[in-house]
């Protein structure tokens, strides 16, 4: 199965109230939503939490893509996750990699699966990312 998922995280205040959202679409047609919050947060938290909960979702082997606004996570999880297991969850500058619980959920769930990351641009029209972005905001009210 191909899946598509846009996903997004907000926080009013940082740390604040934080709210999460994915929008999951089963090839072009059908789509829907999942969303939710949580009241002390940071962003970075909220902008991890929506892929997890996403992926969580989805029962069966499938090809994914995932596309995030968030540098952060999609350079984390391609990228620096692998130094990070190596160096026993240490960040660059030898001090704990922060969510470490969050990078570990993302990571046993991204095995499960075929998943490929794309990053777009916030905020600059792409219709499925603006929908996570009003989604994640809507939790954080």
């Amino acid at each position: 199965m191909k899946i598509e998922i846009y996903t997004d995280g907000a926080c009013s205040g940082n740390p604040g109230k934080g709210g999460w959202a994915a929008v999951m679409m089963h090839g072009k047609k059908k789509q829907y939503s999942i969303s939710g919050g949580e009241n002390n947060t940071t962003n970075n938290r909220m902008e991890l939490t929506a892929p997890i909960m996403a992926l969580k979702k989805i029962k069966q082997k499938s090809d994914i893509i995932i596309y995030t606004d968030s540098k952060y996570v999609k350079d984390g999880i391609t990228e620096w996750i692998k130094k990070w297991k190596i160096n026993n969850w240490k960040s660059s500058n030898k001090k704990p990699v922060k969510n470490k619980d969050l990078w570990t959920k993302l990571d046993s769930l991204c095995q499960k699966h075929k998943v490929n990351w794309r990053w777009v641009k916030a905020h600059a029209g792409n219709e499925m990312n603006n929908l996570a972005d009003e989604l994640a905001v809507q939790e954080t009210k």
